[in-house]
């Protein structure tokens, strides 16, 4: 051999060495999992308990969409499965692996799902994303006061307005009985815009392209017509129904000092709203007096914007573990046996059946939901009702608490009249984080 071949030998019989290495290298039987959802955690110990092949690493975190963001070109760990708010946005969703394998070879129904909940997670037809668990906004009230109400399952702005008008006992201008007003919870006032079609959506396109009604700020874009149309509604139910703006503020000075519900079951209001989570978190002794109806316009109850999402990161290391994971999580079985773990671990009084809210499969929500719930016997959801949200950047919580619902309220109380669009602006300049 001469020594030009000693020389290449000594260079490539390591670096064949090498590659064989990493080639038999086995693929970890431990598949790690990002999320926001603390629910997850006893979710995690229940799989690992049953399978002795795989296991799975909880990790959470605060913002599971924002840390995803910063992955790509960054050396930190990498998750196998991440669960949470906001990952559907533009900057995350394309970070995924398709999923329909699941659907191909028959390891989860695909029909089993809320459809437009599922139809949400596709790009170009493909399945990315898995729906795990969604809210949905109610009224609720004493249960003397069902009769009422015309409809056992929802109720809509104008049933809330007469019922709440003829409840209010007035004297002089100041109330001492008040049935409803819109500005006693932020979150009513982005349903209200909701159900106008606000629309509010991550742009994906340049906003010249959007719509031609649309109005653009940021990554953000809406429907201007349709929330100025929500914000007139907003005033007009105030004027009409509890005199003005100012004897609403003197009422809540005066006696919301007190819980709500508990301002409810003392006759002092007829309505309370909150979602579906706040709704069966409540106390058993609470929860045994009220009543609820979903809020519903134009056959419509939309589904809150901090729906669950599941996917499975595609420069994930243990794609077996994850694979395993995802087919064990999404039966309806194991769903019933996570909320009897709930249950008896008393989580359920904390935490609201699935990842704190209703279960994207139906049958687990409209089956087996009522039997950890008995209160749902009657008042389930009708399916065909229920309207998903719009795609939303991940900044989108901080940006709707900070500038959305701060622009709300100044409009019905007619103050500070700067543009939505320019607050958006304004806003992201000094959040670059996002």
């Amino acid at each position: 051999m001469t020594k030009r071949w000693k020389w290449l030998s000594l260079l490539i019989l390591p670096c064949a060495a090498i590659v064989f290495a990493l080639w038999v290298l086995p693929e970890p039987d431990t598949a790690v999992l990002w999320t926001d959802q603390p629910e997850f955690a006893l979710y995690v110990e229940s799989f690992n308990a049953v399978n002795d092949t795989y296991k799975i690493e909880f990790h959470y975190t605060e913002v599971a969409a924002q840390r995803l963001s910063v992955l790509p070109g960054t050396a930190q760990e990498t998750p196998d499965i991440v669960i949470g708010n906001w990952i559907k946005s533009a900057t995350t969703r394309t970070l995924f692996k398709p999923l329909d394998s699941f659907f191909l070879e028959s390891k989860i129904d695909k029909a089993a799902f809320y459809p437009r909940l599922l139809n949400l997670g596709t790009i170009e037809e493909q399945q990315y994303l898995l729906p795990v668990a969604f809210n949905i906004p109610a009224l609720v009230f004493i249960r003397a006061n069902a009769q009422l109400l015309s409809n056992p399952f929802t109720i809509g702005f104008d049933e809330i307005k007469a019922l709440g008008k003829a409840y209010n006992v007035e004297r002089n201008g100041i109330y001492s009985r008040m049935g409803f007003s819109p500005i006693w919870n932020d979150e009513f006032l982005y349903v209200t815009a909701d159900l106008f079609n606000a629309a509010f959506r991550e742009v994906e396109t340049a906003p010249s392209v959007v719509s031609a009604w649309s109005e653009t700020a940021g990554d953000v874009t809406w429907n201007p017509e349709a929330l100025e149309e929500a914000i007139a509604a907003l005033r007009d139910w105030t004027q009409e129904v509890n005199t003005n703006i100012q004897a609403e503020d003197d009422f809540v000075f005066k006696y919301f000092y007190e819980p709500s519900a508990k301002l409810a079951m003392s006759g002092r209001i007829l309505f309370i709203y909150m979602n579906s989570a706040g709704l069966f978190t409540l106390s058993q002794e609470q929860r045994s007096n009220l009543e609820f109806r979903w809020i519903a316009e134009n056959n419509t109850i939309p589904v809150s914007e901090d729906t669950v999402y599941y996917g499975i990161y595609k420069r994930g290391k243990a794609k077996k573990a994850a694979d395993a994971f995802t087919e064990w999580f999404f039966q309806a079985e194991t769903q019933r046996q996570l909320l009897e773990i709930s249950k008896k671990q008393r989580i359920n009084e904390t935490y609201f059946g699935i990842s704190n809210g209703f279960s994207a499969i139906r049958t687990v929500t409209e089956q087996i939901f009522p039997l950890f719930y008995p209160s749902l016997l009657g008042h389930m959801p009708p399916s065909a009702f229920l309207s998903p949200p719009n795609i939303l950047p991940q900044s989108w919580s901080t940006l709707k608490a900070q500038v959305i619902i701060p622009y709300l309220h100044a409009r019905i109380r007619q103050q500070d009249t700067r543009p939505l669009e320019r607050r958006i602006s304004d806003w992201y300049r000094t959040n670059s984080g996002f």
